[in-house]
């Protein structure tokens, strides 16, 4: 279970990288009203004004972008687990460690990603 990108460089923890990541995101839910029951969450009494269905919106759309970077830092963290952390999925290199620190959830060289 080895926590380094195949890349040459200063040793980078990816999965300390990742961890940090998932916290954040399952905060942010948590602080939307993202319940267990993968859904947003209201207060039944609220009146349902165009405002509230507005913001009703706003934070669903909010919701699914964390949901989904969720997800990316997820298979990240699996792709670490088997080995497969740092290569492109496309043509198989070594993707970079600046893009790895800057972009943990890379799945592409900048290459493959560029076209």
């Amino acid at each position: 279970m080895a926590s380094e990108a195949p890349t040459s460089g200063s040793t980078v923890d990816y999965r300390d990288l990742l961890d940090r990541e998932k916290l954040v995101l399952q905060s942010q839910l948590t602080e939307l009203g993202f319940g267990e029951s993968d859904g947003l969450s209201y207060d039944p009494n609220f009146a349902d004004s165009s405002q509230v269905t507005a913001e009703r919106g706003e934070a669903e759309t909010l919701a699914k972008e964390l949901s989904d970077a969720l997800g990316e830092v997820e298979a990240a963290m699996r792709r670490l687990q088997d080995g497969t952390y740092g290569r492109c999925e496309k043509c198989g290199t070594s993707i970079a460690q600046a893009r790895l620190e800057a972009m943990p959830t890379a799945r592409l060289c900048i290459t493959c990603a560029s076209k």
